[in-house]
């Protein structure tokens, strides 16, 4: 089994050496890691070139010219893992909020499931202590907010550590997406859901970054609240 986990970067030059190690050490059979980076000012996209050549065989890069959003970068992700013949294709945030050691309980839950969600709101889920109580709130209304609306199967609808069988991600139209930022996570699982895929989520602890900066704004979080209700009207024959 051919199992490709996009990592979109933009700045995670400390962070991206602790991830690699972390995955590497897995020693998951077939895994492979596709670095996608926004053209990163702090060298990330070197980092991540000079791992490729130390480690081919285990991970590539692509380059972007500029960044463009974490949606677009996922996209570029899939459509590659896709050519590359991936049976499952995963999603990781690169500042080491998603603990890699839950990746093969996550493999393991994807037998009998299309979608598997590491997620914060299930039982046995937390959040770091660290994070402010308002950041908290925002999260878990977030959350609560696009599930009631577009009736979601799932807890952790913002949540982007997945694993997608390659059947679930072919079969959403996920080239022509309307978002880009945060709300992208949402999308894609309203699209899952709309054309029936099952789900499954397995706990995770989500941790504070210790290196670099949030990419969270004010701007995405607008967005979010706005594009929700936009997905109900564009998916709305889909089947």
């Amino acid at each position: 089994m051919k199992i490709i986990l996009v990592i979109p970067t933009y700045n995670e030059s400390e962070n991206l050496p602790i991830l690699f190690e972390a995955l590497k050490g897995l020693n998951l059979l077939g895994l492979q890691l596709l670095i996608v980076d926004d053209n990163s000012p702090d060298g990330c996209g070197e980092l991540a070139d000079q791992l490729h050549t130390q480690h081919s065989d285990f991970i590539q890069v692509l380059h972007r010219k500029e960044k463009n959003g974490l949606g677009r970068a996922y996209i570029e992700g899939f459509k590659w893992a896709l050519a590359q013949g991936a049976d499952v294709i995963g999603m990781m945030d690169a500042d080491l909020s998603h603990p890699p050691e839950k990746l093969p309980e996550m493999l393991a839950a994807l037998e009998d499931a299309d979608i598997v969600i590491g997620s914060r709101y299930v039982t046995g889920g937390s959040l770091d202590r660290d994070w402010p109580l308002m950041r908290k709130l925002l999260s878990g209304f977030g959350n609560l907010y696009a599930r009631t609306i577009l009736n979601l199967p799932i807890m952790d609808t913002t949540g982007a550590y997945k694993l997608w069988r390659r059947s679930a991600l072919e079969s959403i139209p996920f080239e022509n997406m309307l978002s880009n930022g945060y709300v992208f996570n949402v999308e894609l699982a309203y699209m899952a859901t709309r054309k029936g895929c099952r789900f499954k989520e397995v706990p995770i602890h989500f941790k504070e970054r210790e290196y670099g900066a949030s990419k969270m704004s004010f701007k995405i979080q607008v967005e979010a609240a706005y594009k929700v209700w936009l997905l109900r009207k564009q998916y709305k024959h889909l089947a």
